[in-house]
């Protein structure tokens, strides 16, 4: 099983359309994507809504750069970390485009809800948000 974070907290996983891997993603409605995924390779598609990013270690950030890319290349639709990121990394997550990221039922409890709640303001707890007063 896994746990959906979002701004709001702890969510059950309403996504039940499946996923395409970059393969097969031409007609695709969700994109599952690896952490050496080129993002300037994905075609963005009018009929894509997702596109679930893999992290498989904390310490992995490419995962970050490649939401940011395809939000600068200007994808609007639902945008999914998946894996190892850490109630730590959320605000990093939300800044770099993510809405939001699944985790598995044991890091969610190691890192309760509260954990995760509390880099929730992501928009006005940062370095520059500081640094502008």
């Amino acid at each position: 099983m896994s746990v959906l974070v979002n701004d709001s907290g702890f969510n059950t996983d309403d996504w039940t359309n499946g996923y395409c891997t970059t393969g097969a993603a031409n007609d695709c409605v969700a994109l599952d994507l690896a952490s050496d995924a080129q993002p300037d390779a994905i075609a963005l598609t009018p009929s894509l809504q997702m596109i679930r990013i893999d992290f498989p270690t904390s310490a992995d950030g490419r995962g970050f750069t490649i939401a940011r890319a395809l939000r600068l290349r200007g994808y609007v639709g639902r945008l999914r970390a998946k894996g190892h990121v850490l109630a730590d990394q959320y605000a990093m997550a939300r800044r770099s485009g993510f809405d939001e990221v699944e985790i598995d039922d044991a890091l969610a409890a190691r890192q309760p809800v509260d954990q995760w709640q509390a880099r929730a303001d992501w928009q006005g707890h940062n370095y520059q948000a500081r640094l502008r007063g």
